[in-house]
Parts: structure tokens; C-alpha cells; sequence
């Protein structure tokens, strides 16, 4: 029988291995052994792909979590040509380009003391509550530069611009002419500084303005790739980019922990967007269901080493 053809390979491990010759090991397995061996195959062929334009979709909180370098080198690479990501992944990066660390703590704690002790808690990062005083003082200079109406990538693109630290994100991205959207951006303390700031001085932020550049670049591009980490708002900002042209993506990978069931679009399978011609029907495309901060790592040094 046809389905028969492809017998389970054990994965044998040896002294010394490289990330990538354990993901070879992954390429007889099952579950999400095959699955993350699969997603290696497939950004390894996408980022090779001369003619394809890269997407890259970060939610959850990755820089916290210690993403952020990936990511930045990632775009130094020139494996990203696109970032969308979450406001709140962008405060943490500029917190971090100040020189103001996030600290492990504990995913059992007690709230109630920390918040006495002016600490905020994510899963188990600590962030002190001064560090946010410190990000607008850095923002608010920015601000009084700022021309009069702009987009949020121009925005962005400024506060970039200004910031000292190679390893930060939207610096990487200022220096390698990588465009980043943030379409929820009024859903971070970034957008609170920029409300609050707008209260005495003019602040000009047209919403809809990066909807040009985003269309633009997908109908000029050949073909597509997508990496979503996460979902939310940066994966459907993405996706939906293609519905307004006659292409769909031609790569496609997700790595998260929701599950479609509920009918949320973080959750939704890659599968689900084929119907919806966001993704094309002959694309290769794969989602991993384990926490991305194992699975990025694995996947992006994989194929570096591979690629060496």
C-alpha cells in the first residue's frame, strides 16, 4: 500500500552531535519530532529561495523569554525582510537596548509581594517597575523629533534609529532597511507613552498608512514565505496581507501551543488558511505544537549550521 512506503526510523544520538544533525535524526520520527524536523526542511528551502520575500510574525512574550538576539540576527542575516510583531515584544526590546536586563524569577510567587516590591511578573521573567520610568525618558525626546504625520513603521523606524544597542530589534532592523509593523501597537506601554505624549504635544500617527507599503511589497514580490511565532494580531496582519492580491504564501510555519478547537485565529491550522487563499495550495507548510522558545532556536541554528 502507498501509505506504507515510509517505516519509522529510530533517532540515534552520538557524542558531540550538531543541532542540525539531530534534526536529521528527526527526519524518521513522528509527532512533533517530524514536525519540527519538517519546519526545519521548510525554512531552510524558503530562506534559500532568491526570489522569495520572508515574513516574519513574533507574538507572545519572546523578548523577555531571551529571543531577542535570535530575532536580531535573524534580520542581520537577512533572513527576515519583514517583521510584524506586538508592541509589547518592542518595550521589552528598547528596555533591553538601554542596558536594563529582565531577571528570572519564579512562575509560583507570591503576586502580592512583588507588586509591594514594584516588580512585574511574566510567567517566570521579572521586570522592575523602574525600568519603565527609564523607557520614557528615552521616548520622549524621540517624540519631539518626530515629523509631524507619520506611519507606525515610521515611527518605529525613528525610535530605531535611536537607539545605541546592535542586539536590539528595531535597531537591526533600522540598520538593514527592514520595514516593521505593528498594527496593535495602541495595545503596549509604547502606545500609552505615545497617548500620553499626545496629550500636550502633537503626535500624528496614521494607522491605515502602512497598508500601502505592506500590499506593495507583497505584489512585487515573486514569491512568499511566512514564519509565525505565536499568533494573534501580527499572524492575521500577515496572512491577510494576500487577500487583496492574486497570490497566496508559498512557505508556511507556526510554531505554537494553541489548539484550533476554540475557532481562534492563534490556534487556527495552516490547513484553515489554504480555504481562505491566504495560503497556497500546493505551499509547503507545517505547524509545530511545542513552546517556541525551544523550537526557534533549534530551527534557525539547524539551518546555520546546515547552511555553513
Amino acid at each position: 500500500m502507498k501509505r506504507l512506503q515510509k517505516p519509522i526510523i529510530p533517532a540515534k544520538i552520538t557524542y558531540d552531535m550538531t543541532v542540525n544533525q539531530l534534526m536529521e535524526e528527526f527526519s524518521g520520527c513522528a509527532f512533533g519530532a517530524g514536525r519540527l524536523f519538517e519546519a526545519r526542511e521548510i525554512y531552510s528551502e524558503m530562506i534559500n529561495d532568491s526570489e522569495c520575500t520572508k515574513f516574519f510574525g513574533l507574538a507572545g512574550a519572546m523578548v523577555p523569554a531571551g529571543m531577542r538576539q535570535i530575532v536580531s540576527d535573524m534580520i542581520r542575516d537577512r533572513k527576515i525582510d519583514i517583521l510584524v510583531t506586538t508592541g509589547a515584544n518592542l518595550v521589552h526590546d528598547i528596555i533591553e537596548s538601554l542596558g536594563l536586563h529582565h531577571y528570572k524569577g519564579t512562575e509560583v510567587a507570591d503576586d502580592i509581594e512583588l507588586k509591594h516590591c514594584a516588580i512585574n511578573r511574566i510567567y517566570d521573567v521579572y521586570l522592575p517597575e523602574e525600568h519603565f520610568s527609564r523607557f520614557e525618558e528615552k521616548l520622549k525626546p524621540i517624540f519631539l523629533k518626530l515629523p509631524e504625520i507619520l506611519s507606525i513603521n515610521d515611527l518605529l523606524s525613528h525610535i530605531g534609529g535611536e537607539l545605541d544597542d546592535d542586539n536590539s530589534i528595531l535597531k537591526s532592523a533600522c540598520d538593514m532597511d527592514v520595514p516593521v509593523y505593528c498594527p496593535a501597537i495602541q495595545d503596549s506601554i509604547l502606545g500609552l507613552q505615545a497617548w500620553l505624549f499626545k496629550q500636550t504635544k502633537p503626535l500624528n500617527v496614521d494607522v491605515f498608512a502602512d497598508m500601502k507599503g505592506l500590499i506593495d511589497r507583497c505584489y512585487e514580490a515573486k514569491r512568499t514565505g511566512v514564519f509565525i511565532v505565536g499568533g494573534g494580531v501580527p499572524k492575521n496582519f500577515i496572512l491577510q496581507s494576500m487577500l487583496v492580491t492574486p497570490k497566496s504564501f508559498d512557505y508556511a510555519i507556526q510554531l505554537t501551543m494553541d489548539r484550533p478547537e476554540t475557532g481562534g485565529l492563534s490556534g487556527a491550522t495552516l490547513d484553515e488558511a489554504r480555504s481562505w487563499g491566504k495560503v497556497g495550495e500546493n505551499a509547503r507548510s507545517v505547524t509545530v505544537y511545542s513552546d517556541a522558545t525551544i523550537t526557534l532556536p533549534m530551527i534557525v541554528a539547524a539551518v546555520k549550521r546546515g547552511n555553513e
